[in-house]
């Protein structure tokens, strides 16, 4: 019989996919007051791997991922999915008809373990697995020495070599604020 035991505790980041007429300094601001303090942040990628999010973003999309400072359970991944919601829909402006919110930024929370990079979503797809209160997960990127490698579904811009290299020095810096055996 196997026995249960606690996970280990994951790096929490946040991928923002933002339009220029974002506020990005108040959006970093309030995801440290709820997820806490950033300490490590990606550089600014162009984001032009679809035309998704334009009808609703615009064109002219950036990237950044952020990392925060304290790891956190695994299950949490859910609750930080529906927060990343709250604060979009808080960044949202009214369309110029007045009828609709446009977001200005898109927020997508996930997890970084040394084995793989984890995204929760709303969606069900068959490669996602349901947690709680509406919310999926994927595994996104697996870790086989020396580097993460995408999946068949993975994200096209998650298969990216820029991307990767930022979760590759994500793992190393997560890997130091394991506990030492």
């Amino acid at each position: 019989m196997g026995r249960t035991s606690s996970p280990e505790k994951v790096q929490l980041f946040c991928g923002a996919i933002y339009s220029p007429q974002a506020d990005m300094e108040r959006a970093k601001a309030d995801l440290e007051a709820a997820f806490g303090p950033i300490d490590f942040s990606s550089d600014i990628f162009d984001f032009n791997f679809t035309e998704y999010y334009f009808g609703e973003m615009g064109a002219g999309l950036k990237k950044i991922f952020f990392a925060f400072e304290n790891l956190i359970e695994q299950d949490f991944i859910s609750e930080a999915k529906l927060t990343a919601n709250e604060i979009e829909e808080r960044h949202s402006k009214l369309s110029g008809d007045g009828a609709s919110h446009l977001r200005t930024v898109n927020l997508d929370p996930g997890y970084l373990s040394s084995a793989k990079v984890v995204l929760p979503t709303t969606k069900d797809n068959c490669h996602r697995i349901y947690l709680k209160d509406g919310i999926y997960a994927e595994i996104t990127l697996s870790y086989t020495k020396p580097a993460f490698k995408p999946l068949s579904w993975t994200y096209p811009d998650y298969a990216t070599p820029e991307y990767i290299s930022f979760f590759n020095e994500l793992r190393a810096r997560y890997r130091n604020k394991l506990p030492k055996m």
